[in-house]
């Protein structure tokens, strides 16, 4: 056998009841010390959530948009995934599950504090965990000594992530929605415009400038030719001097009309699709299942930390005993 070998073997045999006893001593004082009389146990309830692809009802359900080829019952990337963690980090759920909850009152924190945000701030953080898992989906933990609490707590967040996220797309929906109405009415505005005028033009007797304009040549030339009365050529005369001054804004309008005519249909599907927007809101989330109150604690775990204590408790005393040895054989050395 190696003779260093040998060495531990003796080492162990000679300080074994120091070793035997240590760990036992740790091991029940850690049961002891870990049991609910001195740590308060912890139970945890977890929500997982898929962000969706898009929460615009227009662009999901509605004709006549750009996004025909996503749908709208697609689980959401990672960037969407990260929009979500954005948002559980909020202060708006922060704030929110603050006082529905009364957080302060249940984390037993002084209200007269001066760090008193900061310190509900760590406790909410130890206790509430988001984090993004590798299917893209978002998981949301609660630890709480009440589990019936920490499974209300999470699904409050969902809740809420589901109404904060809705309310950020629907207040940029309604400037979009109101942006676009200012532009309906004003193109709208130009068209009526536009129908007053060619309403007056046609008082003034232009009706369709082309062919009105080529009939009326042919009877003036036929009227000179034939010898007609001069009333008759001197209206027709007059016929061709209205159409010659005010035919050929007769044609600019009609041609602007067709193509704000054109205009118009497109900005009111505009509109439709940014009405639906800012009045009906789809869910930002797929939740895969409802929190529900643990039926065992979370934390601490007894038995690991019995195990850690005890096997401590066993590399400390062989440490000290080590030490203890070395020393005592260096103080001889040095005597000698």
């Amino acid at each position: 056998m190696d003779p260093s070998s040998q060495n531990l073997l003796l080492f162990l045999f000679r300080n074994r009841k120091a070793l035997l006893a240590a760990p036992v001593i740790a091991a029940i004082a850690a049961a002891i010390f870990s049991g609910p009389w001195f740590i308060t146990p912890l139970y945890e309830s977890t929500v997982v959530v898929f962000p969706s692809t898009t929460n615009s009802p227009s662009k999901a359900l509605l004709p006549q948009n750009t996004y025909q080829d996503e749908d709208f019952m697609e689980f959401g990337s990672e960037e969407q995934a990260e929009q979500l963690l954005q948002v559980l980090s909020s202060d708006a759920i922060f704030d929110s599950i603050t006082a529905r909850f009364q957080l302060m009152e249940h984390y037993k924190l002084d209200p007269l504090s001066k760090t008193l945000r900061t310190d509900l701030h760590e406790e909410y953080s130890d206790k509430i965990s988001f984090e993004r898992t590798q299917f893209m989906s978002v998981r949301i933990n609660v630890l709480d000594e009440d589990p019936q609490m920490a499974a209300d707590m999470a699904n409050a967040i969902v809740d809420l992530l589901d109404r904060v996220k809705s309310r950020i797309q629907r207040e940029r929906a309604t400037v979009g929605l109101n942006l676009v109405q200012r532009e309906y009415q004003k193109v709208r505005k130009e068209l009526r415009d536009m129908e007053d005028e060619i309403k007056g033009l046609r008082g003034k007797g232009v009706h369709e400038y082309e062919g009105q304009s080529m009939v009326v040549s042919e009877q003036y030339a036929t009227a000179i030719a034939e010898g007609r009365t001069e009333k008759t050529i001197k209206q027709l005369k007059n016929v061709l001097d209205t159409l010659a001054k005010y035919g050929g804004r007769y044609v600019a309008l009609r041609d602007e009309l067709h193509l704000m005519k054109e205009e118009e249909v497109k900005i009111k599907t505009k509109l439709d699709q940014a009405r639906v927007d800012a009045e009906q809101v789809l869910p930002a989330t797929f939740r895969v299942n409802a929190a529900f109150p643990a039926e065992k604690k979370k934390y601490p775990i007894r038995w690991l930390v019995v195990a850690v204590s005890a096997l401590s408790a066993l590399v400390g005393t062989m440490v000290v005993i080590l030490g203890a040895n070395t020393w005592k054989e260096l103080k001889q050395n040095l005597r000698s």
